[in-house]
Formats: structure tokens, C-alpha cells, sequence
């Protein structure tokens, strides 16, 4: 009897730390751009054709830009996803285009503290220019 308590107060404080583990983990507010996701991709695709010749890729259909936004509200670490013909160049220039949107993120907080955090925003793109190969 002895052993079957022992084994219920052992298994009851394990899952006990394993719920304290994954509370600590989790963020209270996630990053925000002023007006919401829509408006950053809408500011994003602005800078874009401002800056950047699509013409020199073949983007057509979605894309997923996968980005850190820091503590203090700016970007970095940007990744593009599929990988197209010239990747390298095409991420370099996403990333130049993406530092000039003006407006910073609202970081993520977790207990009241900014945090570095990820985060996915899809964007489709048309262009008249096709890879033929």
C-alpha cells in the first residue's frame, strides 16, 4: 500500500512540473503591426514594387515570409519559402524592401517583458515575367 501512495505523490508531482514548465514557456501577447497583419503585407507589397524588379525573378503564386521581430519592434532573420531561381538575391532584396517599411512591430511580451518572437505572414505574388527552364 506504502509503495502505491509513494508512486501516486511521485506521478502527481511530475505532472505538477511539467505544467510549470510549459506556463513558463508561453507569451501573453504576441507581436502586432499597427493595423494588423493585412496592413504590413499591404505596406510590404508597397515596398516591393518600389524598390525591388520582379522582373529579374519568376514569383508568381504564394509566398511565405518567415521573420523574428525583436524586443524592440524591428525585424530580422528573414527567410522566403519556396526558393526560386536566384534565392539568394531574391532574399536579399526582400530584406532590403522589408527594412524600409517605416512602422515598427509592437514586440511580443511575455510577463510583461518584450521578447524576440517568430512570425509567418503569406503573400501571393503576379508578375508578368515566367521562368521558361
Amino acid at each position: 500500500m506504502k509503495k502505491y501512495i509513494l508512486l501516486f505523490f511521485l506521478f502527481v508531482g511530475f505532472m505538477t512540473f511539467a505544467q510549470e514548465t510549459q506556463n513558463e514557456n508561453r507569451i501573453s501577447a504576441n507581436a502586432e503591426f499597427p493595423g494588423g497583419d493585412s496592413a504590413f503585407s499591404q505596406e510590404y507589397l508597397k515596398m516591393i514594387h518600389a524598390y525591388i524588379d520582379l522582373g529579374k525573378y519568376a514569383v508568381n503564386g504564394q509566398f511565405v515570409f518567415i521573420f523574428d521581430i525583436n524586443s524592440n519592434g524591428k525585424i530580422g532573420n528573414l527567410d522566403v519559402l519556396p526558393k526560386v531561381k536566384n534565392s539568394e538575391m531574391f532574399i536579399e532584396d526582400m530584406q532590403f524592401a522589408i527594412k524600409r517599411v517605416k512602422q515598427k512591430w509592437k514586440p511580443a511580451m511575455k510577463e510583461g517583458v518584450p521578447v524576440v518572437s517568430k512570425k509567418v505572414i503569406k503573400i501571393n505574388f503576379t508578375s508578368d515575367h515566367f521562368d521558361h527552364d
